[in-house]
């Protein structure tokens, strides 16, 4: 697979570019929003602990000794490590976060006033601060619960949704709500800066992994927020579309995502059966979906003929979504198939890594991958330096 080199200075100024982010987040959700706001031109500081980012323990897999979990979301940053039981370190961090703007953090709720890091201590020294703070399930009774998203997942009821009818619940494949709460977290971070500069004023984004996680269920909230009606599991399919899921074919499945009539007629006409699409059982989406059973074995009798593949490249060329089941390599190797180059190479010499690219393409200001992951402390000496020199001075 290809692999692109990624620039260290960047081919332009990001579109942030200018902008110091106090990173003080650990974990997934934080770090995830800062690596995105670094990959656009931020300049992000990574505060870490003595004993560093939770994440760099988590492994296998690994690469080069490093864990590749850590690796995934922490490029473009700066590392530098306080120990916040130490006065003097404390001081470091204040000034750090005097001269941001924008702070994130996603200790317990309140768990930074001791230290003067909260919002309202800083704020006094800086006004202009945009402060995020990221929870497990917001600043109200349930602030001193532990947020991980793996919990998320099954307060929120998206386990209950996930797995076969029959079956236990089950966790999707990532944590999902960290990665929407980081993206969260990013949206409220850049409204809050369009703010600033209209107005000069900062302010707090909070963002919470339940709320996170129920605005994400989407069409499945909106069911029992609007309707009333409990969602509940249905394995691969969709409780309102059909076909919308996986269906067997001569070797492998297939997922077949006829989402409108058009595309279901589009589809029966690829398969051979055009007249399945004039049959009054199946005009509509909602007959089709009230009568799946019945026009399930119908598609999969046509689909039996040929394979996944073969369908795959027939029905995508007659404009009907449709897909393979692939592993990650697999993806990553119709990532390149379509020419969207996956991986983009940081960092110079022994310290070269192949990472993921950033999803967002920016016509004048595209994302730059300026440098690796850091190891814990590397820009510690340099940090310390500039943030002892009084801020009139800096150059």
């Amino acid at each position: 697979m290809a692999i692109e080199r990624g620039s260290q200075a960047g081919p332009v100024a990001g579109p942030l570019s200018g902008l110091l982010v106090a990173d003080f987040s650990r974990i997934l959700a934080g770090p995830y929003a800062t690596m995105l706001l670094a990959d656009l031109g931020a300049d992000v500081i990574k505060v870490e602990g003595p004993k560093g980012d939770d994440t760099r323990s988590w492994m296998p897999p690994v690469r080069a000794g490093v864990s590749t979990y850590y690796l995934g979301i922490n490029r473009g940053k700066r590392s530098i490590a306080l120990d916040l039981r130490d006065e003097t370190d404390v001081e470091l961090a204040r000034e750090l976060a005097r001269r941001a703007d924008v702070f994130i953090e996603n200790f317990k709720p309140g768990g930074l006033a001791k230290y003067g890091l909260d919002y309202e201590s800083v704020r006094a020294g800086n006004p202009g601060l945009i402060y995020a703070s990221i929870s497990g399930f917001g600043t109200g009774p349930g602030r001193d619960v532990p947020g991980y998203d793996l919990m998320v997942q099954a307060v929120s009821g998206l386990m209950s949704l996930t797995g076969d009818p029959d079956g236990p619940p089950y966790r999707a494949g990532i944590s999902v709500f960290d990665v929407m709460a980081g993206n969260h977290a990013v949206i409220g971070i850049l409204a809050a800066l369009r703010h600033r500069d209209a107005t000069g004023r900062g302010q707090q984004v909070e963002i919470n992994l339940l709320s996170s996680a129920l605005s994400g269920l989407v069409n499945h909230s909106s069911a029992y927020a609007a309707g009333g009606v409990v969602p509940f599991r249905m394995g691969n399919a969709h409780p309102s579309v059909f076909p919308y899921e996986p269906l067997p074919t001569a070797d492998d499945d297939l997922i077949v995502a006829a989402a409108n009539d058009g595309q279901f007629r589009k589809l029966c006409e690829v398969l051979g059966v055009p007249e399945l699409a004039d049959d009054p059982r199946f005009a509509r989406n909602a007959d089709r979906t009230e009568r799946r059973e019945e026009l399930r074995p119908l598609l999969v009798e046509q689909l039996s003929k040929r394979g996944a593949n073969e369908w795959f490249d027939l029905l995508v060329e007659a404009g009907v979504p449709s897909g393979p089941i692939n592993t990650i390599k697999g993806g990553f190797a119709m990532a390149e198939r379509f020419g969207l180059d996956p991986i983009v190479e940081v960092g110079e010499g022994g310290r070269a890594m192949p990472t993921t690219r950033n999803p967002i393409r920016l016509s004048e200001t595209p994302p730059a991958y300026r440098l690796p992951p850091p190891d814990l402390d590397e820009h510690g000496a340099e940090l310390r330096a500039w943030l002892s020199v009084p801020v009139d001075d800096d150059v």
